[in-house]
């Protein structure tokens, strides 16, 4: 009953932030994906009694647009800090996404904390991302 309701809260998908920002990045360049998704309390009302959640992101399956996937258990990180990144083979236009996993704990009327038996998914958005390739260039310094 507890994990019915988990389902029906309302979880927010997760805000997948790309690096490069602005939409582009380039073919064979560590392009770096993370979130800021994070841990959320809801409270329920179950047979006329209060069941409080703790719910926590526990993975994070990322897609990348071009046919591969990942999943870690964090939700990356910001420049410098490159935890989950996808290097693209090809030029072309991607919809990379994230979906996040939830598990949670329940209390009942201020009780002890216990464990909801199973997780929620909850996928997220794609973001419009173009590959592009770049010529490298040289220049002589006088």
């Amino acid at each position: 009953m507890v994990l019915n309701a988990l389902r029906r809260v309302g979880l927010p998908p997760a805000q997948l932030q790309v690096q490069p920002p602005n939409g582009r990045t380039l073919v064979n360049f560590a392009t770096n994906f993370y979130t800021e998704q994070g841990d959320l309390t809801r409270s329920v009302t179950l047979l006329g009694r209060q069941v409080d959640l703790r719910i926590h992101p526990t993975s994070y399956t990322w897609s990348f647009g071009d046919g591969t996937t990942a999943t870690t258990s964090g939700p990356g990180a910001a420049y410098p800090d490159l935890e989950v990144t996808h290097d693209y083979r090809k030029a072309g236009r991607v919809a990379p996404s994230v979906d996040t996993t939830y598990s949670a704990e329940f209390s009942v009327d201020g009780g002890p904390w216990q464990p909801v038996d199973g997780t929620v998914t909850i996928p997220g958005a794609p973001v419009g991302l173009r590959v592009l390739t770049a010529t490298p260039t040289l220049v002589g310094y006088r």
